[in-house]
């Protein structure tokens, strides 16, 4: 069955970085464009980057443009969150998601399948 393992979460200084990374198994892992999503307590999962199944573009929210950066590695079927200038408000939990097969829309979690189960990333001010 497919399966997406997040790791890389964990405790950081304000304007420090972290690398999330995300290992995909049991899918055509370059049929899926794969998405980074982020869930605050009590709100709605919100996106944050995502690739295409090309990895030939990449999308970001703006609160995150200029300081993550979404990257994947087709031999080993990984997709990577580079995560700089980290700020408290960047405190979440980080889910890694694979796209519907060949799917060209990226930013809402009806356009994901596949998710993982989570990394927690927490930002000290």
């Amino acid at each position: 069955q497919v399966q997406l393992v997040e790791s890389g979460g964990g405790l950081v200084q304000a304007g420090g970085s972290l690398r999330l990374s995300c290992a995909a198994s049991g899918l055509t892992f370059s049929g899926h464009a794969m998405g980074w999503f982020r869930q605050y307590p009590g709100k709605e999962r919100e996106f944050v980057a995502a690739i295409s199944w090309t990895g030939g573009t990449t999308y970001d929210a703006d609160s995150v443009k200029g300081r993550f950066t979404i990257s994947r590695d087709y031999a080993n079927k990984k997709v990577y969150l580079q995560m700089n200038s980290l700020k408290p408000e960047d405190t979440a939990v980080y889910y890694c998601a694979a796209s519907k097969p060949y799917s060209r829309s990226y930013y809402t979690r009806d356009d994901y399948d596949y998710w993982g189960q989570g990394t927690q990333v927490t930002v000290s001010s």
